[in-house]
């Protein structure tokens, strides 16, 4: 089973320029979650997406880098039926003329 969490869009603080460590920015997060179904292992997507929100509110992330470990690890401790995640962070308006996003993958093989 695959679950797709796409476009995510909400405020918060993170980067490294004084600017962004004041004002909140908009993020926009992607994830694509394969896990095992079987029975009642299924995993509320309104949880993951919670959880990601909260975490990046609460951590206030400097770096793009660190806040995607971090949330691969969470979810993965949480979701123990995971079997493979993809998770992409953008930050939309930081640059004039692009969007910038970083990504990373997780798999359980």
């Amino acid at each position: 089973m695959t679950i797709h969490i796409e476009q995510l869009t909400f405020e918060t603080i993170i980067g490294l320029l004084d600017f962004e460590r004041i004002t909140p920015q908009r993020v926009i997060v992607n994830l694509e979650i394969d896990y095992h179904y079987e029975g009642e292992n299924f995993i509320n997507y309104a949880e993951v997406i919670a959880l990601i929100q909260e975490d990046m509110h609460e951590k206030r992330y400097l770096l793009l880098e660190t806040a995607i470990h971090d949330l691969i690890e969470k979810i993965t401790t949480t979701y123990g039926q995971i079997e493979s995640l993809l998770l992409k962070i953008t930050k939309p308006n930081i640059i004039k003329n692009a969007h910038v996003s970083l990504s990373s993958g997780w798999s359980k093989k």
